[in-house]
């Protein structure tokens, strides 16, 4: 057998690992929000309720965010490459599933099993990059890629899923994953070398299902709130399990010595405010697409077909600034694109809090292109904020984080902003009175942009970056001259 170690591999190999992980990333990222533009249809076929329809984005967010972790130290044990494909059969088998569901509660089913396979995607995926790439700078380009990656993807879901929700019907939105997840399976076994840590973390069952209970009792209290009345018994007590979780979670895990998430990171300052960020951010998106497909559709009339064309900008101005997001943070830094970022989404949000039946198609048009330019400057730096000034052998624990700060976002973006919304309809839910509800959503938008802005301006500063060192030397002291760069 020829030797296939990550210091062997020629350049054009090791880019076609990097396309191999990416083209997991890409169907894990359409599938974040390809299936925005279809909720009408799924609700008219499957009869589902409001809630019902956040339970299908959730369950897959949840699902995904709670596993990434326990997920990407399983790659580290049993081999990256076999996570990997597993990863990739289950979420190609779990796409079938939901392109074959009879009812909610099949759908939701199929898209929690396309959710375990997801979780071996990213994060092992991120790992296998960061031992292809060895030199600094070739790893900086790798990961601008992958950023870019992320924002093309989940910025083209809603476009491609109005052409088939509009041409085929809402199970094809699912049909797209099978031949991109077999290809990758094929490619991965062909090109990507098996690789493991030199000593794997320990599994942290207790961490895991502490976290499950965190995020899952959290979020069922903020979906279900509406019809349960946010001071109902059933309300306040997941509201009190999520917070009894995250108390016993923090005692637990700063005790063990191989914690599911070590505490210390969020000493650093510039990792703390990666995570903030990537939450805010993420739940911006995740408001901004369930808003916006319930407005042009359920309000407006438009088929899937002509609301997906709608967000056509939103996808372009991804697609343009998502790469060059990535090149500015390595040779600028992730200040100048999380700074953008923030100002952009809240421009945007801004322009839809007056929000009527009879907003004129400019101002949409704007808003659409100015949240893309937003979230396309958003997420290369994520990523390069959470390792900046991290020893190289926590930058993939730390990359990890963030990811799962991506998904809990998304959770909570649809979860708080369309069940503040629905709360917030008085009387029978036209599309007027929705309209008018959805204001209160478009204000949140705002204050996620803001948020992201504030701490784009504070995580990146002389005195966040003395945090990260401090830090870095507190962790791994070997690694003290070997930091991640910011």
């Amino acid at each position: 057998m020829p030797d296939t170690s990550a210091a062997s591999l020629s350049v054009r190999r090791r880019f076609l690992v990097l396309g191999i992980c990416c083209m997991s990333l890409f169907i894990v990222g359409l599938d974040n929000t390809i299936v925005n533009v279809a909720l009408p249809s799924i609700q008219h076929d499957l009869h589902a309720s409001v809630s019902g329809l956040q339970w299908t984005i959730d369950a897959y967010t949840l699902v995904l965010a709670s596993l990434l972790m326990l997920s990407g130290s399983t790659g580290d044990r049993l081999g990256r490459r076999r996570t990997f494909q597993t990863g990739l059969a289950l979420f190609t088998l779990g796409s079938l599933l939901c392109s074959l569901s009879p009812s909610l509660g099949w759908l939701i089913a199929a898209r929690m099993i396309q959710a375990v396979g997801g979780s071996m995607l990213n994060p092992v995926a991120m790992s296998i990059i960061t031992n292809t790439f060895t030199d600094p700078r070739e790893r900086a380009r790798a990961i601008g890629v992958w950023g870019g990656t992320v924002g093309f993807s989940m910025a083209l879901g809603p476009v491609v899923g109005g052409l088939l929700v509009g041409t085929v019907g809402w199970q094809s939105i699912f049909w797209i994953n099978i031949p991109v997840g077999l290809a990758a399976l094929v490619l991965a076994g062909r090109f990507i070398p098996e690789s493991k840590a030199a000593r794997a973390r320990r599994v942290d069952p207790v961490g895991q299902l502490l976290v499950i209970t965190l995020l899952a009792s959290i979020t069922y209290a903020i979906i279900e709130a509406p019809a349960a009345g946010w001071t109902s018994a059933q309300t306040l007590g997941c509201f009190g399990l999520g917070l009894a979780a995250t108390a016993v979670f923090v005692v637990y895990e700063s005790r063990r010595r191989e914690p599911l998430i070590d505490l210390r990171f969020f000493r650093s300052v510039p990792f703390s405010g990666a995570t903030v960020i990537a939450v805010s951010g993420f739940a911006s998106l995740a408001g901004f697409l369930f808003l916006n497909t319930l407005y042009l559709q359920n309000a407006l009339g438009y088929s899937a077909l002509k609301a997906g064309l709608f967000t056509l900008p939103m996808a372009g101005m991804t697609v343009v600034f998502g790469p060059l997001s990535g090149r500015i943070v390595g040779s600028r830094g992730p200040r100048i694109p999380l700074v953008v970022a923030g100002i952009a989404m809240a421009l945007s949000g801004l322009t839809l809090t007056g929000l009527s039946l009879t907003t004129p198609t400019w101002q949409l048009m704007a808003a659409y292109l100015i949240f893309g330019l937003g979230f396309g400057m958003l997420n290369a730096p994520i990523t390069n904020t959470a390792v900046s000034g991290m020893p190289r052998s926590q930058a993939g624990v730390a990359a990890a984080v963030a990811s799962t700060s991506r998904q809990v976002g998304q959770s909570l973006g649809v979860a708080v902003i369309v069940s503040v919304v629905t709360s917030s309809v008085h009387g029978p839910s036209t599309p007027a009175a929705f309209t008018q509800a959805s204001h209160i959503g478009w204000w949140i938008n705002v204050a996620c942009g803001l948020v992201v802005l504030a701490l784009g301006i504070l995580t990146t500063g002389a005195w966040a970056r003395g945090t990260a060192a401090r830090n870095a030397a507190k962790l791994a002291p070997e690694d003290v001259r070997t930091p991640v760069a910011a």
